[in-house]
Protein backbone atom coordinates (compact mmCIF):
# COMPACT_ATOMS: atom_id res chain seq x y z
CA UNK A 1 0.00 0.00 0.00
CA UNK A 2 1.01 3.51 -0.91
CA UNK A 3 1.85 6.19 1.89
CA UNK A 4 -0.37 8.83 1.97
CA UNK A 5 1.37 11.79 0.55
CA UNK A 6 0.90 15.10 2.84
CA UNK A 7 2.30 18.62 1.92
CA UNK A 8 2.53 20.99 5.00
CA UNK A 9 2.71 24.45 3.67
CA UNK A 10 4.51 26.20 6.14
CA UNK A 11 3.12 29.90 6.63
CA UNK A 12 5.34 31.08 9.25
CA UNK A 13 8.12 29.51 11.10
CA UNK A 14 7.52 28.80 14.99
CA UNK A 15 9.10 31.01 17.89
CA UNK A 16 12.48 29.54 18.08
CA UNK A 17 12.40 27.56 21.05
CA UNK A 18 9.45 25.45 19.80
CA UNK A 19 10.94 25.90 16.28
CA UNK A 20 14.35 23.75 18.12
CA UNK A 21 12.14 21.35 19.50
CA UNK A 22 9.84 20.09 16.96
CA UNK A 23 11.63 20.85 13.62
CA UNK A 24 9.37 24.29 12.62
CA UNK A 25 5.80 23.98 11.66
CA UNK A 26 6.28 20.25 9.74
CA UNK A 27 7.69 18.89 12.49
CA UNK A 28 4.38 19.89 14.90
CA UNK A 29 2.25 18.77 12.12
CA UNK A 30 4.03 15.16 11.66
CA UNK A 31 3.97 14.41 15.20
CA UNK A 32 0.09 14.94 15.16
CA UNK A 33 -0.31 13.07 12.04
CA UNK A 34 0.69 10.13 12.96
CA UNK A 35 -0.44 10.39 16.92
CA UNK A 36 -3.53 11.00 14.75
CA UNK A 37 -3.45 7.79 12.22
CA UNK A 38 -2.63 5.46 15.50
CA UNK A 39 -5.79 7.03 17.53
CA UNK A 40 -7.48 5.99 14.48
CA UNK A 41 -6.83 2.24 14.89
CA UNK A 42 -6.73 1.23 11.46
CA UNK A 43 -2.98 -0.12 10.29
CA UNK A 44 -4.11 -2.13 7.84
CA UNK A 45 -5.24 1.46 6.14
CA UNK A 46 -2.90 3.59 7.61
CA UNK A 47 0.04 2.48 8.98
CA UNK A 48 1.32 5.16 11.70
CA UNK A 49 4.96 4.29 11.22
CA UNK A 50 5.51 3.54 7.58
CA UNK A 51 1.35 4.84 5.70
CA UNK A 52 2.41 8.56 5.67
CA UNK A 53 4.82 10.29 3.69
CA UNK A 54 5.41 14.25 4.73
CA UNK A 55 7.09 17.00 3.41
CA UNK A 56 7.26 20.80 4.40
CA UNK A 57 7.36 23.81 1.87
CA UNK A 58 8.30 27.11 3.04
CA UNK A 59 5.75 29.18 1.40
CA UNK A 60 6.94 32.30 3.10
CA UNK A 61 10.14 32.99 2.04
CA UNK A 62 11.29 30.09 -0.46
CA UNK A 63 7.50 30.41 -1.64
CA UNK A 64 7.91 26.78 -3.00
CA UNK A 65 5.11 24.74 -3.73
CA UNK A 66 4.35 20.77 -4.26
CA UNK A 67 2.82 19.86 -7.69
CA UNK A 68 -0.85 18.97 -6.82
CA UNK A 69 -0.23 15.78 -8.77
CA UNK A 70 2.81 14.85 -6.29
CA UNK A 71 0.34 14.74 -3.29
CA UNK A 72 -2.58 13.75 -1.44
CA UNK A 73 -3.59 16.45 0.64
CA UNK A 74 -1.90 19.51 1.67
CA UNK A 75 -2.32 21.05 4.84
CA UNK A 76 -2.05 24.87 5.33
CA UNK A 77 -0.69 26.18 8.80
CA UNK A 78 -1.60 28.48 10.87
CA UNK A 79 0.59 32.09 11.00
CA UNK A 80 1.62 35.43 12.85
CA UNK A 81 0.59 37.19 9.61
CA UNK A 82 -2.66 38.81 8.39
CA UNK A 83 -4.40 36.23 6.11
CA UNK A 84 -6.28 39.75 4.24
CA UNK A 85 -3.00 41.57 3.37
CA UNK A 86 -2.05 41.70 -0.25
CA UNK A 87 1.84 40.49 0.35
CA UNK A 88 3.00 38.99 -2.80
CA UNK A 89 3.58 35.10 -1.03
CA UNK A 90 0.00 35.55 0.97
CA UNK A 91 -1.65 36.75 -3.01
CA UNK A 92 0.76 33.17 -4.65
CA UNK A 93 -1.01 31.18 -1.75
CA UNK A 94 -4.52 32.14 -2.17
CA UNK A 95 -3.82 31.01 -5.79
CA UNK A 96 -2.62 27.72 -5.07
CA UNK A 97 -5.28 26.92 -2.41
CA UNK A 98 -8.01 27.69 -4.80
CA UNK A 99 -6.40 25.46 -7.62
CA UNK A 100 -5.73 22.74 -4.40
CA UNK A 101 -9.72 22.90 -4.05
CA UNK A 102 -10.72 22.85 -7.57
CA UNK A 103 -8.18 19.63 -7.91
CA UNK A 104 -10.84 16.83 -7.64
CA UNK A 105 -8.22 14.78 -5.93
CA UNK A 106 -6.28 16.72 -3.42
CA UNK A 107 -8.19 16.74 -0.07
CA UNK A 108 -7.53 19.88 2.26
CA UNK A 109 -6.67 20.70 5.85
CA UNK A 110 -6.65 24.17 7.19
CA UNK A 111 -5.78 25.70 10.24
CA UNK A 112 -6.11 29.33 11.55
CA UNK A 113 -4.56 31.75 9.05
CA UNK A 114 -4.75 28.81 6.67
CA UNK A 115 -8.65 28.53 7.42
CA UNK A 116 -8.81 31.79 6.25
CA UNK A 117 -6.62 31.54 3.71
CA UNK A 118 -9.19 29.11 2.47
CA UNK A 119 -12.16 31.55 2.98
CA UNK A 120 -10.86 34.18 1.46
CA UNK A 121 -9.79 31.44 -1.97
CA UNK A 122 -13.28 30.40 -2.20
CA UNK A 123 -14.37 34.55 -1.88
CA UNK A 124 -15.40 35.38 2.06
CA UNK A 125 -14.19 38.15 3.66
CA UNK A 126 -11.43 37.94 6.40
CA UNK A 127 -10.03 40.33 8.71
CA UNK A 128 -9.78 41.92 12.27
CA UNK A 129 -12.25 40.38 14.95
CA UNK A 130 -13.88 43.17 16.51
CA UNK A 131 -14.41 40.89 19.80
CA UNK A 132 -10.50 40.88 19.82
CA UNK A 133 -7.86 37.83 20.30
CA UNK A 134 -9.40 34.45 21.62
CA UNK A 135 -6.90 32.63 23.24
CA UNK A 136 -5.41 28.79 24.58
CA UNK A 137 -8.17 26.10 24.69
CA UNK A 138 -11.63 26.70 23.96
CA UNK A 139 -14.96 25.41 23.56
CA UNK A 140 -16.85 25.60 20.68
CA UNK A 141 -20.70 25.20 19.57
CA UNK A 142 -20.72 22.43 17.20
CA UNK A 143 -23.34 22.45 14.62
CA UNK A 144 -24.77 18.72 13.83
CA UNK A 145 -22.62 17.62 10.92
CA UNK A 146 -19.74 19.16 13.32
CA UNK A 147 -20.92 16.43 16.00
CA UNK A 148 -21.08 14.11 13.43
CA UNK A 149 -17.46 14.17 12.29
CA UNK A 150 -15.62 14.61 15.66
CA UNK A 151 -17.71 12.49 17.40
CA UNK A 152 -17.99 15.05 19.98
CA UNK A 153 -20.67 17.03 21.62
CA UNK A 154 -18.24 19.96 22.08
CA UNK A 155 -15.11 20.70 20.68
CA UNK A 156 -12.09 21.96 22.74
CA UNK A 157 -9.54 23.41 20.66
CA UNK A 158 -6.28 25.73 21.21
CA UNK A 159 -7.27 29.01 20.22
CA UNK A 160 -4.49 32.06 19.11
CA UNK A 161 -5.81 34.39 16.69
CA UNK A 162 -7.41 38.20 16.42
CA UNK A 163 -8.44 37.67 12.93
CA UNK A 164 -11.73 35.60 11.50
CA UNK A 165 -13.60 35.01 8.21
CA UNK A 166 -16.67 37.11 8.56
CA UNK A 167 -19.01 34.66 6.48
CA UNK A 168 -18.99 30.65 4.98
CA UNK A 169 -17.98 30.44 1.06
CA UNK A 170 -21.38 28.84 -0.40
CA UNK A 171 -18.95 25.82 -1.48
CA UNK A 172 -18.43 24.60 2.48
CA UNK A 173 -20.56 23.32 5.40
CA UNK A 174 -20.17 24.92 8.76
CA UNK A 175 -18.72 23.34 11.38
CA UNK A 176 -19.53 25.34 14.68
CA UNK A 177 -18.86 28.62 16.58
CA UNK A 178 -17.73 29.91 20.11
CA UNK A 179 -19.04 33.03 21.10
CA UNK A 180 -16.19 35.29 19.49
CA UNK A 181 -16.02 33.96 16.43
CA UNK A 182 -19.10 32.87 14.03
CA UNK A 183 -16.77 30.61 11.96
CA UNK A 184 -15.16 28.08 13.44
CA UNK A 185 -14.77 25.49 10.91
CA UNK A 186 -15.48 24.80 7.46
CA UNK A 187 -16.20 21.23 5.83
CA UNK A 188 -16.99 19.97 2.01
CA UNK A 189 -17.46 15.92 2.47
CA UNK A 190 -14.56 14.19 0.94
CA UNK A 191 -12.57 16.89 0.28
CA UNK A 192 -11.58 19.39 3.17
CA UNK A 193 -11.68 20.47 6.84
CA UNK A 194 -10.71 23.39 8.35
CA UNK A 195 -10.83 24.74 11.90
CA UNK A 196 -9.86 28.32 13.22
CA UNK A 197 -8.22 26.82 16.67
CA UNK A 198 -4.62 24.91 16.52
CA UNK A 199 -5.01 21.14 16.94
CA UNK A 200 -1.76 20.34 16.52
CA UNK A 201 -0.84 22.84 19.50
CA UNK A 202 0.13 21.36 22.93
CA UNK A 203 0.43 23.28 26.27
CA UNK A 204 4.40 23.82 25.85
CA UNK A 205 3.54 25.23 22.39
CA UNK A 206 1.25 27.63 24.31
CA UNK A 207 2.78 28.85 26.89
CA UNK A 208 5.59 29.80 25.10
CA UNK A 209 3.48 31.74 22.39
CA UNK A 210 2.02 32.72 25.31
CA UNK A 211 4.34 34.35 27.15
CA UNK A 212 6.27 35.77 24.21
CA UNK A 213 3.07 37.74 23.13
CA UNK A 214 2.62 38.70 26.58
CA UNK A 215 6.29 39.89 27.21
CA UNK A 216 5.54 42.02 24.15
CA UNK A 217 2.60 43.65 24.87
CA UNK A 218 -0.09 42.23 22.92
CA UNK A 219 -2.21 40.89 25.68
CA UNK A 220 -3.47 42.03 28.89
CA UNK A 221 -2.69 41.03 32.66
CA UNK A 222 -5.75 39.88 32.81
CA UNK A 223 -6.04 38.09 29.55
CA UNK A 224 -2.67 36.35 29.85
CA UNK A 225 -3.04 35.49 33.31
CA UNK A 226 -6.95 33.84 31.76
CA UNK A 227 -4.68 32.32 28.88
CA UNK A 228 -2.16 30.27 31.16
CA UNK A 229 -4.76 29.09 33.20
CA UNK A 230 -6.86 27.38 30.15
CA UNK A 231 -3.42 26.54 28.13
CA UNK A 232 -2.76 22.39 29.81
CA UNK A 233 -6.46 21.59 29.56
CA UNK A 234 -7.11 18.67 27.52
CA UNK A 235 -8.29 19.34 24.02
CA UNK A 236 -9.59 17.64 20.65
CA UNK A 237 -6.76 18.28 18.28
CA UNK A 238 -6.36 14.32 17.73
CA UNK A 239 -10.10 13.81 17.14
CA UNK A 240 -10.33 16.96 14.73
CA UNK A 241 -6.94 15.21 12.90
CA UNK A 242 -8.56 11.62 12.87
CA UNK A 243 -11.44 13.19 11.15
CA UNK A 244 -9.16 14.34 8.36
CA UNK A 245 -7.66 11.37 8.04
CA UNK A 246 -10.61 9.54 7.42
CA UNK A 247 -10.65 11.86 4.37
CA UNK A 248 -7.88 10.44 2.84
CA UNK A 249 -8.17 6.42 3.35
Amino acid sequence: MSPLRIAILECDTPAEKINNKYGGYRGVFSLLLRESAAALGQPDKLDPETGLEISGWDVVTAQEYPNLEDVDAIVLSGSKHDSFEDHPWILKLVEFTKKAFEDKRVKIFAICFGHQILARALGARVGRNTAGWELAVCEVDLTETGKELFGRDKLRIHQMHQDIAYGYPSEVVSLGASPRCAVQGMYVPGKLITVQGHPEFREDIMTEILSLRTAAGLFSKEQSDDAFSRAGIPHDGIAITVAFLKLLI
